[in-house]
């Protein structure tokens, strides 16, 4: 084993399930010791528990600042320094049109999503400057932060939001040895994905086929692409990538199939063309 992260201890939002889950787990595969965050407390627990003794779990609502800032402190508490925050945590949130929304849902929305990216970053920086040894934060977008029409009208703003957050904090960042990137997941099958796809957050089968429908790779993600994109961007194989955004989306959901035709075109069409001046 490679152990990649040897000795370095991070923090990983959203770690009780899906890509946070799968995070937590290569990171520690890759020499890491881990601190758990999420709201979900026996899913919390199991996933530590599942990690032994290199991982412990902390109950916090990521949309709480204090609470985030004690996630961040229980990790130096607990390991003795910080190294890595992946803010990963999420929500759907509100959807609809654009003049049904509640603006109660839009704001717990936007404090689930971007908020708590924020508190991350901000915490995570206020205790690696402290320690004064650098660091990476990695936060994870979507490829609805990147190209519009992928999510709803929140889940978009907000995914722009961590973009653009990344991309601001990490020339500031950087002059402290911190590494800011970002992930945008294309379509990823997990309980989330399984539930808005077919109504049933354990049919993790049928999803995989609707979310992988029409895929270019032939198949969706799933929680172990995303989680190696965050083991390099958090290695020290990315010593000098910083404001990055890593769009993981073989998919092609951001790039398209939109070629297609011109593949396919005959070699006589495009003389034809040519012959024609067009």
């Amino acid at each position: 084993m490679s152990q990649r992260l040897d000795g370095q201890v991070a923090v990983v939002t959203g770690a009780a399930s899906g890509i946070g889950a799968a995070i937590a787990q290569r990171f520690v595969e890759e020499g890491a010791r881990c601190v758990v965050v999420d709201i979900q407390d026996d899913a919390g627990r199991e996933t530590a528990a599942l990690l032994g003794d290199a991982a412990t779990f902390v109950r916090a609502d990521v949309s709480v600042e204090e609470e985030v800032a004690a996630a961040v402190d229980a990790a130096v508490r607990h390991f003795g320094r910080l190294d890595c925050v992946v803010n990963n945590a999420g929500i759907l949130g509100a959807v609809g049109s654009i003049a049904d929304i509640d603006g109660d849902a839009w704001r717990r929305t936007i404090a689930v999503l971007l908020d708590s990216v924020f508190y991350g970053v901000k915490h995570g920086a206020r205790a690696m400057i402290a320690q004064g040894s650098g660091g990476s934060i990695v936060n994870i977008a979507s490829t609805a932060g990147v190209r519009a029409g992928l999510g709803p009208h929140v889940y978009t703003t907000a995914k722009h939001g961590v973009v653009g957050l990344t991309q601001s904090v990490a020339p500031e960042l950087g002059r402290h040895g911190i590494r800011v990137n970002a992930i945008a997941p294309g379509g990823t099958v997990t309980s989330l994905t399984a539930y808005v796809s077919t109504g049933d957050a354990t049919n993790l089968d049928e999803a995989s086929k609707r979310v992988g429908k029409g895929a270019t790779i032939g198949r969706p993600a799933v929680p172990l692409d995303i989680a190696n994109a965050a083991l390099f961007l958090s290695s020290a194989e990315a010593a000098y990538i910083s404001g990055a955004v890593l769009v993981v989306d073989a998919a092609g959901e951001v790039i398209g199939d939109r070629n297609q035709r011109f593949v396919e075109m005959g070699a006589t069409i495009v003389q034809e063309a040519g012959r024609r001046g067009l």
